[in-house]
């Protein structure tokens, strides 16, 4: 198996594995929830009778307001502005709490465009925030239990060096489609989320986002920031890499796996909103 591929699948073994945990703690929180309400014994309780006076006193008044509530209830009851807009579910600034969301925006938002500043701000933020290197460190203890690279070698010596090529590869990607090339090429380096369609249609989208961008005017145009910025980051990590991988085919077989990496990420980022509303339950 290539290098390539491997990279792909521990990125996703990775994200699998995340995914999974904070499913099943969202469900045995939810179902701890239910079971400290099922068992509350206040909640069995009777309410208190009134006293036959205050009972008597309040006949003609409660007849009132059943006749008012009754009226009140044939009226149908306003809908709220989430409802009457029709919003869809929201971005959020991290997926399940820990993975860096910070360039997905909700479905139907309109945005200023970016500074270069902007752009460079972003791709650091997605670089190195805390959970770049948390991350970093799982993917690289799987890099080396399945020895991707025999030359780094084993033991704390040869971790070290799985982490920071990896680190250092997450770096070059993010700065290079998503701070250099934006940049150069005056594209947004955000991620619009479609958010309305069938699944093909939403897919289908996300997916050609690393093909299809916007410029920085809000215009479609050919994605110059992800195809020659990945292009240029794989070719600038085989120079760090030993010189066996320093080859035109080791170094294509890199670009693409970033562009189909990103291309998978884009489609999750996309139903990111969906999943989170309907499996955990928020907004």
């Amino acid at each position: 198996m290539s290098f390539g591929a491997r990279k792909l699948l521990d990125c996703y073994a990775i994200r699998a594995l995340i995914l999974l945990v904070a499913m099943g703690v969202a469900s045995t929180a939810r179902a701890q929830q239910l079971t400290a309400a099922n068992n509350d014994p206040l909640s069995n309780l009777p309410d208190a009778p009134l006293p036959a006076g205050v009972q008597q006193q309040t006949t003609p008044s409660s007849s009132a307001s059943d006749s008012a509530s009754s009226s009140t209830a044939a009226q149908p009851s306003p809908a709220s502005p989430s409802q009457q807009s029709g919003s869809p579910p929201q971005q959020t600034q991290r997926v399940l709490g820990i993975m860096p969301n910070f360039n997905a925006i909700t479905a139907d938002t309109k945005l200023p465009p970016q500074s270069a500043r902007d752009k460079f701000v972003l791709a650091a933020r997605n670089s190195f925030d805390y959970s770049s290197f948390a991350l970093t460190a799982i993917q690289s203890a799987i890099s080396m239990a399945s020895d991707s690279y025999p030359e780094f070698h084993q033991g704390a010596v040869g971790y070290g060096r799985y982490y920071w090529h990896t680190l250092l590869d997450t770096a070059d990607e993010n700065f290079m489609v998503g701070g250099a090339g934006p940049a150069i090429f005056h594209q947004d380096s955000r991620f619009y989320t479609l958010g309305h369609g069938g699944f093909r249609k939403r897919a289908l989208y996300a997916a050609t986002r690393v093909l299809i961008t916007r410029t920085d005017a809000g215009n479609r145009t050919f994605n110059f920031s992800e195809i020659v910025g990945s292009g240029a980051s794989a070719g600038v990590s085989s120079l760090y890499y030993p010189s066996v991988y320093r080859t035109w085919t080791k170094v294509g077989q890199k670009w693409l796996t970033s562009c189909i990496i990103d291309s998978a990420n884009y489609v999750f980022k996309e139903y990111w909103p969906d999943i989170n509303r309907k499996v955990f339950h928020t907004k």
